[in-house]
């Protein structure tokens, strides 16, 4: 055993993974998984293509017209307005959430942990359609500000759950050593090494915030999104609809600039594990704990209850009659399908870039991997306009073709399986590819064969984000799916539009019990990852 010892340190080295990584790369299987990297990687800049051309081809002067103009100020007011309200919301809520139900003593804490994360069961639309039911003027930005807190909350919720979870009470002990009061201690120890959960929690909540259609169409709120497909409706392919998806463009990537700058690069890891025993808990008292209490339930009551008993309302009211089987079943049957097919591309898909960028990490890997990143920070209705530019002018066959919206939900979700799918790949040895690979597998075939085996739970955990994404993504799928395909999403949306909210009902219930189990599923992974 002494003997060995060096050469598989030897192994772990840069030269030696430099050395085969040139072995890899000369061979044909290493060709075909790079090829395929840059292929998809080439994809996901369709959409940043599509908005850089059609702002050249439109010409400078008519940019000019149709970006600064009254109609675009009082969507950037709105938008601005919306993003500024909600996200401090919802990063006041989910933090305060997470905190009782990690860090004190609140009677049924977890229980109230489940509840906080269930309301990511309910698509952002069908919150929307149960406040609409239950208050019929509601509208405007007090009613976009209420319904995005109460339905992305959980984004930022879990996150921060899962660090407070996994930080060190040591450090907590020397603070209050040191004189400080636990608030002081709070505020200046605990709340900065949450840092990086609150910005990434909060930049998930911006982009949907940027990027939802169906929520704020049914508020009546405008924002750009609403705007680009009203504008697309009236005049197809138009000038005004591409330069709107322009300015939301640009509006996603200052998102994802400011959310960069405000993570820092300061350090928060720590060396060892830290101290073996349990969190720090604190006792509320009876006061705190009745408020607390209160919070949990008014917030319980306003996510699930409010879209459940209106759910509920909508179909007792309707009775049997709005269960029609012979629409609810192919939208079913369509919504599974594209789930499953979406699911299955996409994260095979993403397997050649979380590989070379376990594997071989490097410039170009980091590179490929950005181009997708950046792309699904686009909402959804630009990748569907630029699928829609590109198909009438060089791909007519493919024109509202199933091809087209599977190729659509790639290109959006292909981040949700490649985070799953590097974790997988990072916790298999490469000591066994080596080994396949010295008995005459290709890399391709090695990959296959050993790491994704081993990589299987990251896989089908990815696979059940993006199926999860499908199943309640609306926007591309209304612009791209074939005339007559009709998922649970689409014709939820065509009972509400037609303020059948009844018939609407059993959609809405369907997509819900569809997404229970993955909710569920991705509770227990944030707690199993923070070790408990």
């Amino acid at each position: 055993m002494p003997e060995t010892l060096p050469a598989e340190v030897a192994e772990a080295t840069p030269a030696t993974l430099r050395r085969r990584s040139r072995g890899v790369f000369a061979g044909r299987g290493g060709v075909w998984v790079i090829g395929l990297s840059v292929l998809v990687s080439l994809l996901a800049l369709l959409p940043i293509a599509y908005v850089i051309g059609v702002s050249l081809q439109t010409g400078w002067s008519t940019v000019v017209t149709l970006v600064f103009r009254p109609r675009v100020g009082e969507l950037l007011v709105n938008t601005v307005l919306l993003v500024l309200l909600t996200i401090p919301l919802c990063v006041a809520l989910g933090v305060t959430l997470a905190w009782l139900t990690e860090r004190t003593n609140l009677p049924g804490r977890r229980w109230w942990s489940l509840l906080a994360t269930a309301p990511l069961a309910v698509p952002a639309f069908v919150h929307s359609y149960a406040w609409v039911s239950l208050v019929p003027p509601i509208h405007g930005l007090f009613a976009g500000v209420l319904v995005s807190v109460i339905a992305y909350f959980p984004f930022l919720y879990l996150p921060v759950a899962a660090t407070l979870r996994r930080l060190d009470p040591a450090i907590e002990d020397v603070a209050e050593s040191m004189g400080l009061k636990p608030w002081k201690v709070f505020f200046r120890v605990v709340l900065p090494q949450l840092r990086l959960a609150i910005c990434g929690g909060a930049l998930l909540v911006g982009l949907h915030l940027l990027a939802e259609y169906g929520l704020y169409a049914m508020i009546r709120f405008d924002t750009f999104t609403t705007a680009i497909f009203d504008q697309f409706k009236s005049t197809f392919n138009g000038a005004a609809a591409h330069m709107l998806a322009s300015v939301l463009a640009l509006c996603c990537l200052a998102m994802l600039t400011a959310e960069s700058a405000a993570r820092g690069s300061a350090r928060y890891a720590r060396v060892g594990s830290g101290s073996a025993r349990e969190q720090r808990v604190v006792v509320l008292k009876t006061t705190s704990t009745l408020l607390a209490l209160a919070l949990q339930t008014v917030t319980c009551a306003l996510a699930l209850g409010v879209p459940l008993i209106t759910l509920g309302k909508w179909l007792i009211a309707g009775g049997m009659e709005v269960w029609n089987m012979a629409e609810l079943l192919p939208a079913l049957e369509q919504t599974l399908l594209l789930g499953v097919a979406g699911a299955a591309l996409t994260t095979g898909a993403a397997i050649p870039i979380a590989w070379l960028s376990i594997r071989y990490p490097g410039r170009m890997q980091r590179v490929l991997e950005s181009c997708n990143y950046i792309t699904s920070s686009l909402p959804g209705i630009i990748v569907a306009l630029a699928l829609v530019t590109v198909t009438i002018h060089f791909a007519r066959p493919i024109y509202q073709t199933t091809f087209t919206v599977l190729l659509a939900y790639l290109l959006m979700f292909l981040p949700r399986a490649l985070v799953s799918l590097r974790a997988g790949i990072a916790q298999a040895p490469v000591e066994l590819e080596n080994i396949a690979r010295s008995l005459g597998r290709s890399p391709a075939r090695a990959l296959w064969l050993i790491t994704l085996r081993l990589a299987a739970p990251g896989a089908a955990a990815g696979a059940a984000l993006v199926f999860l994404a499908i199943t309640n993504e609306l926007t591309a799928t209304l612009l791209l799916a074939p005339n007559g395909t009709r998922t649970l999403a689409t014709g939820f949306w065509a009972m509400t539009s037609e303020i059948d909210y009844a018939a609407a009902a059993p959609y809405a219930l369907l997509m819900v019990v569809l997404s229970l189990p993955l909710t569920g599923l991705l509770y227990h992974q944030s707690k199993k990852t923070a070790g408990r």
